[in-house]
């Protein structure tokens, strides 16, 4: 895949550096001079292009005809809605994605602009703190969907209401799938007719909320109730 970065930040370079592991074809576009120089020790040369990111013939020379993606991660939120606007309008980028430095700009990055994905940073940080908090000992293995759906692992407390339930019993919230059980080293399929016991490993894919009644079915009671109680 073709990517093109706008802007060379800690983001943007952090950003490159993973892709070009990954052998992706990259390429990023800075103008600053010192971040020049700390981006020449991080990346390989043939990925820098010098010059200022919103400037279309910088943009043709790095190749923005042809990439598949355009990530436009410059510190400034005008700079990076003009770029999704140009990507798509003028060069018909298939792909945008922007950075959303200012929280209060977040409205600004949709449709009108061209921005097919928005990264709103203190929002997915204010999120991961608020998932944290609420899910107790529940992991999240992977994200679905941009984040609507993941998949979880949750040890059944032995206290759990879950406990000597069988699935088909069991009230699961309604955007949810019990994938798997680990027991004893071993993976079972759960069926309609299978218990929960102490310690098992559950594998789900659920919803935000579903998540959170997950957690209180599987987790421990005492601790859920002590953390609605600080809630309110």
């Amino acid at each position: 895949m073709f990517i093109l970065i706008a802007g060379g930040g800690l983001t943007a370079a952090h950003l490159a550096t993973l892709l070009v592991r990954q052998q992706h074809q990259v390429r990023l576009v800075e103008h600053r001079g010192e971040i020049l120089t700390s981006l020449h020790r991080e990346l390989p040369t043939e990925v820098i292009y010098e010059g200022i990111p919103t400037d279309p013939q910088v943009l043709e020379q790095a190749g923005i005809r042809e990439v598949d993606v355009l990530a436009a991660c410059t510190s400034n939120d005008v700079e990076n809605l003009v770029l999704c606007f140009l990507g798509r309008t003028r060069y018909s980028v298939p792909r945008t994605i922007a950075r959303i430095n200012n929280p209060r700009n977040a409205w600004l990055f949709d449709q009108k602009f061209h921005v097919d994905v928005a990264l709103n940073q203190s929002e997915i940080l204010a999120t991961l703190i608020e998932e944290e908090m609420s899910l107790g000992d529940m992991m999240i293995l992977l994200r679905l969907r941009r984040g609507r759906y993941s998949l979880v692992q949750e040890r059944v407390h032995k206290a759990a209401h879950a406990v000597g339930v069988a699935l088909k019993d069991l009230p699961l919230p309604p955007n949810s799938v019990i994938a798997a059980i680990l027991r004893q080293d071993q993976m079972h399929i759960p069926r309609g007719i299978t218990q929960f016991q102490a310690g098992d490993e559950v594998l789900a894919i659920v919803d935000r909320e579903g998540a959170e009644e997950l957690a209180r079915l599987f987790g421990d009671p005492h601790a859920a109730l002590e953390r609605e109680t600080n809630d309110t």
